[in-house]
């Protein structure tokens, strides 16, 4: 009786066996199926995300972003954004939540119209993608937001938000079903990696050369820095370093013409210190409600800076693009 026992659990163990082995091969077969979940995504080269979807992220993001404008509170688009973005108007939020409570009176809500989007076919995370949009604020620029998110259940979070002139756009290298091209941090067909953009920028604001182009965000920058530096008894002094890792790193999109509009992250800090007898200039109450300590004989300024570059495979970058943004200060 005991074995004949045993042999019908045997035989019934591998009857369930056999029909959960079913079952998980079917649902694999399924999931494959649908594209909802990608097996070995990390190596497959795939587009980041459907035109309808992007469309949606970039309505969510407008949506939060209005929100928290309106009611001087971060936590209304914290989920929607990342890396620069999040530093810098996080901190602006900030501030205007100490100087006004109550919210923002002069709110005007943002709206972003006649949206292209370019999305590369890419393999591993994240996943990321461009919107270009016109603004009803900033002139004539048109918007450019680039989009992160690391997995798929995640919220698409904007990473860079950089105001760029319609005409300093470039075309995109696509291919034959609109999908664009991620150039890798470390590509060496540009002047410039895009790995090395941030270090390469802040060390020629220190001390100049040709790796940039001329232009307002480069020579005119550090003439706008020499002027402020010579002021009689106010001496500035400004430290840049380059951010790159994790939500600060560099994005790239590769142009027709073989180089590539690059996305960057850098950090900047400017002290003025009063000389004897004279005193700092007194900021205006949203860099008080940043600063730390007592103003006496110097201010240390924080900034964050996201810019937009197109780095060409031969000649000197130009810098189309720069926001930024005080994130905190220090009175000593």
């Amino acid at each position: 009786m005991s074995r004949d026992l045993g042999l019908r659990r045997l035989r019934a163990h591998r009857r369930l066996d056999r029909r959960v082995l079913v079952a998980v091969s079917a649902t694999a077969l399924s999931v494959t199926a649908s594209g909802c979940v990608v097996v070995h995504g990390e190596r497959e080269v795939l587009p980041a995300t459907t035109r309808a979807e992007a469309a949606k992220a970039l309505e969510e993001f407008t949506a939060a972003y209005n929100k928290a404008d309106e009611a001087y509170d971060g936590s209304l688009d914290a989920d929607h954004t990342t890396g620069a973005l999040a530093d810098i108007d996080g901190a602006r939020l900030k501030a205007g939540r100490a100087n006004s409570p109550e919210g923002n009176t002069r709110h005007v809500p943002l709206e972003l119209t006649d949206a292209k989007f370019t999305i590369p076919a890419k393999a591993g995370w994240p996943r990321w993608f461009l919107a270009d949009a016109a603004g009803n604020k900033g002139g004539g620029t048109r918007w450019l937001l680039v989009f992160t998110r690391d997995g798929l259940d995640d919220t698409w979070e904007v990473a860079y938000l950089t105001l760029v002139a319609p005409d300093d756009i470039p075309e995109f290298k696509t291919d034959k079903d609109g999908w664009a091209e991620a150039v890798p941090a470390n590509s060496t067909e540009l002047t410039v990696p895009p790995g090395e953009l941030s270090k390469d920028y802040a060390t020629y604001l220190k001390d100049g050369g040709d790796a940039f182009a001329e232009g307002p965000h480069t020579t005119g920058w550090r003439a706008q820095r020499g002027k402020k530096s010579s002021r009689p008894g106010l001496a500035t002094q400004y430290i840049d370093e380059p951010m790159t890792n994790g939500d600060y790193a560099p994005l790239a999109l590769r142009t027709e013409d073989g180089g590539a509009l690059v996305f960057f992250t850098t950090r900047h800090f400017e002290k003025q210190t009063a000389a004897a007898g004279a005193s700092v200039p007194t900021p205006n109450k949203d860099v008080l409600a940043l600063t730390d300590g007592e103003i006496q004989q110097s201010l240390t300024m924080e900034f964050v800076s996201n810019e937009v570059a197109l780095a060409p495979a031969d000649g000197p970058v130009e810098v189309l693009g720069r926001i930024q943004g005080l994130t905190s200060a220090k009175g000593e």
